[in-house]
């Protein structure tokens, strides 16, 4: 019997001014805490990398721990959109519709190879990656991935939105990117 007990770890506060009661940092550091530890998901499965993703919200990986236990499945709601599995190009007007419906901030993660890059499907009618109709922040490759390459993904996305600048979104790099998608 193990009789140890168990290290505590603490978490790093930001970078600020600490004295006997107080704490002062930016407001820009505390939205992006706020931001990566309440990511809802929309998730967008359309094939096996849906099954992987379910797996993950199982109790076994438990994507909650993550703060994105809440999956949305209205575009207005979420801010991380997870597109998974085989995209038509039929489906690829849909796609984009619902990453439009999504407020600001918000950001998109390609689950498998076929979401990546079509997979082993190189024919007229898959999308050969949703980066032809949508921006995407991160990839996580696989056919399909496991599950702790759903939770790496996510942990990216989720840096991304801790450091990301609240006037990033406004600069006419990110609004020539939407441009190049032609999206407003």
């Amino acid at each position: 019997m193990d009789t140890r007990v168990p290290e505590i770890k603490t978490v790093e506060a930001p970078e600020g001014i600490e004295g006997a009661g107080f704490f002062a940092t930016s407001l820009e550091k505390v939205v992006g805490i706020a931001r990566a530890n309440s990511l809802w998901p929309l998730p967008f499965a359309t094939s096996c990398c849906g099954i992987e993703f379910m797996a993950t919200m199982g109790s076994h990986y438990d994507i909650s721990r993550f703060g994105s236990e809440r999956p949305s499945f209205s575009p207005r709601q979420a801010d991380l959109l997870m597109v998974m599995g085989t995209i038509a190009k039929k489906m690829a007007p849909i796609v984009k519709q619902v990453y439009e419906q999504m407020a600001e901030p918000r950001w998109v993660l390609a689950m498998g190879a076929c979401a990546c890059s079509g997979g082993i499907f190189d024919s007229y009618s898959v999308l050969q990656g949703i980066d032809r109709i949508i921006p995407v922040d991160v990839y996580v490759p696989g056919c399909p991935p496991r599950p702790e390459q759903v939770l790496d993904g996510l942990m990216r996305v989720q840096d991304l939105a801790k450091n990301e600048s609240m006037r990033r979104r406004n600069a006419p790099e990110y609004q020539a990117l939407l441009a190049s998608y032609n999206i407003k």
